[in-house]
């Protein structure tokens, strides 16, 4: 339920009845950056009804999702659904319109796939917060198609559903009444795939749990998941002609063994660290490498609350959470030759103290979050109330 100690604002309390409120997220196989922000709208609507297509999450770890008893679809039955969930994706589309949500005032849909598919009402108001339309349908198709390993016919009928997936996806973002974007970057996707405006509210960063430290050592540090698409081989080879600077790379995933063949004596991988080995490391390096193009970009903002500046790919999300020249300093080729000059060149003297650049992480904490998706769904409730209310009127 909806209380109405949800409901003050800053000039007073908005005056209306207990709402009945049903939250839809795509998947819940783990505790990444799309569910820290189904956590943050938990939070806000605590008593809220969550819905998934499959539920895997341990029963220690569920403290995100309140413990919540999810309703979750016929995919949770499939055979190996927890470790190729996604190999489903054609079931997709059927099994996210079997829930039946008449009973909810306001469906709020946590989508990256075919959550914001969910079948609504006129009476209900839909709010969708998009981290992004699915990337593998849309923009970076061939992308994911070319690392996929499949036959060339197995490819051609995979993008012949993909095509056909698409055209639903449009058609079905039409049962959306207010989409709120990731980014002003998703936003321009959204627009581009859906026809549809968006509000931008940058996702939460859980900034208080990164220290700040205003001592920096002689080294650099990029910290991600091993995979193609981060880019990390970019960053170990620029490293590797520059015998002078240390790097530590964090992480590991399928590409692992790729870097160990990039390696050279001054670039250290240490794989998966436990959280407190991965802040030490960050809050003390010289700056925080990035080459990845990203919708935001959670891990520079994590760097920023350490007060480390940001070397990284102007594109995407980052030119909306680093200021260059201020924060970090961006490169524009996603290429080894490119990542070494903005190594060369970078001055940490010329940017802000690393006091100010977490001054500026902090901007994107969790409770900015919920107070900016509080007053957006506030804003988005009246007006839907209010025009409801009119063409009762005009029927009457």
């Amino acid at each position: 339920m909806f209380y109405r100690k949800l409901l003050k604002k800053e000039e007073g309390t908005c005056n209306v009845p207990k709402l009945k409120v049903a939250i839809v997220h795509d998947w819940l196989v783990t505790y990444g950056g799309a569910e820290r922000v189904l956590e943050q709208i938990l939070n806000i609507f605590p008593e809220a009804d969550l819905f998934s297509l499959i539920d895997f999450i341990d029963d220690d770890k569920r403290d995100f999702i309140r413990n919540k008893k999810v309703k979750t679809t016929f995919i949770q039955s499939f055979p190996l659904a927890k470790s190729n969930y996604r190999s489903y994706l054609p079931f997709f589309p059927i099994a996210i319109k079997q829930f039946d949500l008449q009973k909810y005032d306001i469906v709020i849909s946590s989508s990256h796939c075919v959550a914001k598919s969910v079948s609504t009402a006129p009476h209900q108001l839909h709010i969708c917060y998009c981290y992004t339309p699915a990337r593998y349908a849309w923009d970076l198709q061939k992308q994911y198609l070319s690392g996929t390993g499949f036959s060339s016919i197995k490819i051609f009928i995979l993008r012949h559903y993909l095509s056909r997936f698409r055209m639903w996806d449009r058609a079905n973002s039409k049962n959306v009444d207010y989409f709120i974007a990731c980014s002003d970057y998703i936003s321009n996707r959204i627009e581009k795939s859906y026809f549809r405006s968006s509000y931008t509210i940058y996702p939460n960063v859980s900034v208080d749990d990164f220290e700040l430290s205003e001592i920096k050592k002689d080294y650099f540090v990029t910290c991600s998941r091993i995979v193609p698409y981060k880019k990390v081989d970019l960053i170990v080879e620029a490293f590797s002609r520059m015998p002078d600077k240390q790097l530590i790379v964090i992480g590991d995933g399928p590409d692992y063994k790729k870097l160990q063949s990039l390696q050279s004596s001054n670039i250290t991988l240490i794989g998966h660290q436990p959280f407190a080995v991965l802040k030490d490391l960050i809050k003390k390096a010289s700056a925080f490498v990035f080459a990845a193009e990203e919708d935001f970009g959670i891990a520079p903002v994590e760097a920023m609350a350490c007060g480390t500046p940001v070397i990284a790919y102007g594109e995407g999300g980052l030119l909306e959470t680093v200021i260059h020249k201020k924060t970090g300093i961006f490169f524009y080729e996603q290429s080894a030759k490119s990542i070494e000059k903005a190594v060369l060149d970078f001055d940490r003297t010329v940017l802000l103290s690393p006091k100010e650049i977490r001054e500026h992480a902090l901007k994107f904490s969790s409770e900015r979050f919920r107070q900016e998706f509080l007053q957006f769904a506030f804003q988005c409730w009246d007006k839907h109330y209010s025009d409801n209310f009119s063409t009762e009127l005009s029927h009457t």
